[in-house]
């Protein structure tokens, strides 16, 4: 019997092809984008789950007391490390990473090579996170302070095939020993790590390393078994709160409170998060696409169902004749049943086909290294097995239900079988309609939405001029202690028409700090991002100063006691109006013995020295040569080649040893946004996915509707119907319900696009057009569909219509 059902499933599908078609094509379309989606979606919930103990792993961040946006903060003082392990008997383990830039010169023999994503750690390291070893092993590798461990690609790079363990390799001109070299499984890892070194490689003096303020480590803790993380959040609170908070002075309290973030969590909850480290997925745009998927899903269901109770008509005679010669209404569901599982399973055969060819695109295009093979991997099969039934029981069940409800006596006596015999199947047709049309608008109006905010980021205003500005950090000894002369022999270059040296460029790190403001006697500290600049960082970047002056050599004051503002320190610090605030007293604690005093001199217009996520901060610009260490020089735009050129000669003069590394200004703005770049690209894809799979519906709709309604469009032309008026009569059904599904989508895409741009520190006001273009275009496109059908219908001769009656 089974066999039966399955020839029977066969011939069907072979004699409707129409309709195997459309169903076959929506199916497969939306079963490759949920396998692609899928496929991403899992690979982003695999970060930090290969580590063995890797759930009683917690990072150390902060939250800030004092805003009412607090800052959460990745970095936290080195002093949480030492304290947890001493005071914290629940704590088994610990370790902190420095902050730095991560990139460091390597060399072994004639091979130099920068090389970014290295760590300074603790020794305890690979204590709290067990990487595997490819040679050496984890035990001591740290321990002495001219050690180094490599990941295995960078090994490969300066040994080749060796076993580099006990051999020597140069970082930043200090000679290190291989200790060991970790296997190449790190990529689920939430840390990019090419190389780590001691933390005692960074002589950081034992006074720095006891401060609760100096907000420059990240900060690790690994729990032992049966203890409860919440408990242990609470205690360190209390802590800071009971034991800390006392000993600090009345004039610099602590202002953040500890959380404790499960290692898991890191990668996908910390887009947020200021300063951290390595790459970050985000989890609303992982939850997004999950959604986007099952709207795609449904939509691709939702066709099936429409089609196969539109064409329920046709078979209600085959239902008619089956009963009347005994078949019961379970074998006749159970044999509709077959058949669209049959259907999904040629559609699944094909989605997998489709994504295998589609994955290294989508592979590029991410980064990603994701794979889809079936016998590599059994549960991908049996993950599709379980879709194919899942989908084709789902998708076929109300259809079957329906056509094997028939009763045999109403659909054998009359000579034409309406619409009205089957009750309720026509308003569950324009449900489904109203709910892919709803999902289609909603997936318009977020794409839309998302592709004006990532062209707002692209283009907005700044506050400074980002172009042709190369920027790199100095190197050697020479470079650092004759930077003038640096600077005043890139000048010379033909290219270069201005240059700057300092510590806080736009896009790339900038350090935070406390100012103080003396007011009737008392000394106010206050939160600032502190930019150590040199005379010409205005006219290299070109601020706008408001009020006040640029730094000038020929005062040497300047040097020592004097210091710009942005227009938010203005506001933040007290002064009111920037021409109130020139000649205001700041004083900076260079050192804890040492205090830098001087008078704001100008005011200079905001500017976003950060991405858009974060609002413009206080920001206090002075001269300290102390810390500076990357140089920006601004090129002629006409011939970018040749200028760069001429910086490398400069550079070779004063660091032979030194390969330059630079970047421009512009590229860091863009990987800022380079999530929501994506974002935006998939959007686009997938929202296509979605309309165009509806618009196969609408498609197979249009035409069991125009072949209903043959005789009736006969009648109407004998009559003296036009074409218009046939086009008009079966597009205004459809397009009705398109109208009302837009109604239903708006303010869901309203509300939900909002929350979304709340992430935004700068973000667009949704404009009405919006809409308006997401209605015009899913209507537009509806009438398109159907008006193939229609005026196919309406061109059609009535005579051959009405003759077969």
């Amino acid at each position: 019997m089974f066999k039966n059902y399955l020839k029977v499933a066969y011939r069907n599908l072979v004699r409707h092809k129409g309709f195997s078609f459309l169903n076959i094509a929506g199916l497969a379309l939306g079963l490759t984008a949920c396998l692609l989606i899928g496929l991403f979606v899992h690979d982003e919930l695999q970060y930090d789950k290969f580590l063995p103990g890797g759930e009683r792993v917690y990072r150390v961040y902060t939250e800030g007391t004092e805003s009412e946006t607090p800052a959460t903060m990745a970095s936290v003082p080195p002093m949480f490390a030492t304290a947890m392990q001493q005071e914290f008997p629940e704590v088994e383990q610990s370790t902190r990473i420095l902050m730095y830039s991560g990139i460091g010169l390597l060399e072994v023999g004639d091979k130099k090579l920068y090389i970014e994503d290295g760590l300074i750690a603790d020794s305890t390291f690979f204590d709290v996170f067990p990487l595997p070893f490819q040679y050496g092993a984890a035990a001591h590798a740290l321990d002495a302070p001219a050690s180094i461990v490599l990941a295995d690609d960078v090994a490969k790079r300066f040994f080749g095939n060796e076993n580099p363990v006990g051999k020597e390799i140069k970082m930043n001109k200090q000679t290190l020993l291989v200790k060991g070299v970790l296997q190449n499984t790190q990529a689920k890892f939430h840390l990019k790590v090419n190389y780590v070194v001691p933390l005692s490689l960074a002589e950081i003096p034992a006074k720095r390393m006891k401060s609760w303020g100096w907000q420059q480590f990240y900060t690790y803790v690994r729990l032992k078994p049966g203890t409860d993380s919440k408990q242990t959040q609470a205690k360190l609170q209390d802590y800071i709160t009971q034991k800390v908070q006392p000993q600090m002075p009345k004039d610099d309290p602590i202002k953040f409170v500890p959380h404790l973030q499960p290692l898991q969590d890191i990668y996908l909850y910390s887009a947020s998060f200021k300063y951290d480290l390595g790459p970050r997925g985000n989890i609303t745009y992982v939850k997004a696409l999950s959604i986007i998927a099952a709207f795609i899903l449904l939509i691709a269901c939702f066709n099936f169902v429409n089609l196969a109770t539109a064409k329920s008509v046709q078979r209600a005679k085959e239902v008619g004749i089956r009963k009347t010669i005994g078949a019961s209404q379970q074998q006749l569901m159970l044999q509709f049943l077959i058949e669209t599982v049959l259907l999904t399973f040629i559609s699944v055969v094909i989605a997998t086909v489709l994504t295998s060819l589609l994955l290294p695109t989508l592979n590029e295009f991410t980064g990603k290294q994701m794979t889809f093979n079936l016998f590599a991997n059994p549960t991908i099969a049996l993950i599709l097995l379980v879709l194919t039934v899942v989908v084709g029981v789902v998708a076929g069940f109300y259809p079957a239900l329906v056509l094997s409800g028939f009763k045999p006596i109403k659909v054998l006596k009359t000579a034409v079988v309406s619409e009205g015999m089957f009750g309720r199947v026509q308003w569950l047709r324009h449900g489904l309609i109203v709910i892919q049309f709803s999902l289609s608008i909603f997936l318009i109006v977020s794409a839309i939405i998302v592709f004006l905010q990532v062209e707002y980021l692209y283009n907005k205003d700044l506050g400074f001029n980002r172009d042709q500005i190369m920027f790199f950090p100095m190197r050697g000894e020479n470079m650092n202690k004759n930077y003038e002369t640096f600077k005043n022999e890139l000048l010379k270059s033909p290219g270069v028409t201005s240059v700057s040296i300092g510590y806080g460029f736009p896009g790339d790190a900038v350090a935070g700090d406390a100012i103080t403001v003396p007011t009737k006697g008392e000394q106010k500290p206050y939160p600032v991002t502190q930019l150590m600049v040199d005379y010409d960082y205005l006219k290299t970047l070109g601020l706008q100063l408001v009020t006040g002056r640029n730094f000038s050599k020929e005062l040497t004051t300047d040097k020592d006691h004097a210091f710009i503002i942005n227009e938010t320190a203005v506001k933040e610090l007290g002064f009111g109006t920037p021409e109130q605030a020139l000649g205001k007293t700041l004083l900076w604690e260079i050192k804890p013995d040492s205090l830098k005093k001087g008078q704001i001199i100008g005011v200079v217009k905001d500017f976003h020295y950060k991405s858009l996520y974060d609002r413009v901060e206080p920001a206090v610009l002075q001269i300290n040569s102390a810390d500076y260490w990357k140089v920006a020089v601004k090129l002629r735009a006409d011939n970018i080649t040749s200028s760069v050129n001429g910086v490398k000669e400069v550079w070779n003069k004063f660091a032979p040893d030194y390969p330059i590394e630079y970047k421009f200004l512009d590229e860091n703005f863009i990987k800022m946004y380079k999530a929501e770049d994506k974002l935006k690209s998939l959007l686009w894809v997938f929202t296509g996915i979605a309309v165009f799979v509806g618009c196969l519906g609408l498609f197979g709709l249009a035409t069991y509707a125009a072949e209903r309604r043959k005789k009736e469009i006969g009648i109407r032309k004998v009559l003296g119907a036009d074409t218009s008026t046939i086009v008009a009569l079966l597009s205004k059904e459809f397009l009705k319900l398109v109208m009302v599904a837009a109604i239903i989508a708006f303010p869901v895409a309203w509300l939900v696009m909002r929350k979304w741009l709340e992430d935004f520190a700068y973000r667009i006001n949704i404009p009405l057009w919006v809409f308006l273009a997401a209605g015009v275009a899913a209507v537009t496109v509806a009438f398109l569909t159907i008006s193939y059908q229609a005026i196919k219908a309406a061109t059609t001769n009535p005579i051959k219509n009405l003759r077969t009656e």
